[in-house]
């Protein structure tokens, strides 16, 4: 019999709203515990990686090129910051610029003598995740993910120290070059953001090895199916079996109630499903099985009030 666990987003992202009144009641009779919050910690619950590091990069290029194996890797993934009075903020990043091929068709030829200079291969085979090719000695500081730079002074974010030096000078001189490429006033007169920056992150190497409990993945997110993949394991399809889905594009508690958990709460009242987790981003957990609905004397529950 299978089990089903959904991965979801922090429950600040949800809208202070009831959710329909079998589910409260059904998370009043769960199991309830709380772990690691975050986005790395939530995943690292779901995948084991050796050796235990997280090469976002090396992982997404073996997803979109299959040629990470002997390579270490870095995104530089496109990136559009804005300045104010405390420095610049950056306000998108990868595919929330809706960037195409013909982006990188006018952008990438400007950019690559850059990091050819330092010995550095810079390509994009998706537009919305571009990578440097780094060599094998090479010490990388630790860089930020993008999503929690987003909105922040960029400059709060950068690789510090003497192993940073060398990026945040390679950071300003791509946004000289990005910032006077006229592909930009194009982008702009289009509607889009002007891609006036790269942020670098997600650096190393291909793990040894990725395992996971689950025979199936739900997901459209890139990092996700590529740890999928190195797993071994589906990427989609809707058999019985141990499955991992991915909501965390989630915002709408009407569509969490009525459309993720009830069918999910019917299967498993049928017997045809073992058991369901529901893993918040910021760490609250629930397990739930059949035995739980005799649980009477427990009360309702709102995902606010947990």
């Amino acid at each position: 019999m299978a089990s089903a666990t959904l991965l979801l987003p922090a429950r600040s992202r949800f809208p202070a709203a009831p959710l329909p009144d079998d589910v409260a009641r059904a998370l009043g009779r769960a199991q309830r515990s709380t772990v690691e919050p975050g986005e790395r910690a939530q995943l690292q619950r779901h995948f084991q990686l050796q050796p235990a590091q997280w090469p976002v990069a090396a992982l997404t290029r073996q997803l979109d090129v299959g040629d990470a194996a002997d390579g270490v890797w870095l995104r530089a993934d496109p990136a559009n910051v804005a300045p104010d009075m405390q420095g610049a903020r950056m306000m998108g990043h990868g595919d929330t610029l809706r960037p195409d091929p013909d982006d990188v068709a006018a952008l990438l030829p400007a950019l690559q003598p850059l990091f050819a200079g330092y010995g550095f291969t810079l390509d994009a085979p998706v537009p919305g995740r571009w990578y440097l090719r780094l060599p094998e000695e090479i010490q990388l500081p630790t860089f930020a993910a993008p999503d929690d730079v987003l909105g922040d002074d960029l400059f709060d974010h950068l690789p510090p120290g003497d192993t940073g030096r060398l990026w945040r000078a390679l950071l300003t001189e791509a946004q000289v070059v990005l910032h006077q490429h006229e592909w930009n006033a194009r982008r702009i007169a289009a509607g889009k953001r002007a891609i006036n920056s790269l942020w670098f992150w997600g650096g190393g190497v291909l793990p040894h090895s990725v395992s996971t409990d689950y025979a199936q993945v739900r997901s459209r997110e890139a990092l996700l199916q590529g740890l999928a993949k190195a797993a071994g394991v589906a990427v989609g399809g809707d058999q019985p079996v141990d499955a991992l889905v991915d909501l965390r594009q989630l915002r709408s508690l009407e569509q969490l109630g009525n459309e993720a958990i009830r069918p999910l709460l019917a299967a498993l009242q049928r017997g045809e499903l073992r058991r369901l987790v529901l893993d918040f981003e910021d760490g609250l957990r629930f397990e739930l099985d059949k035995s739980q609905r005799w649980k009477l004397w427990k009360k309702p529950l709102q995902l606010q009030d947990a």
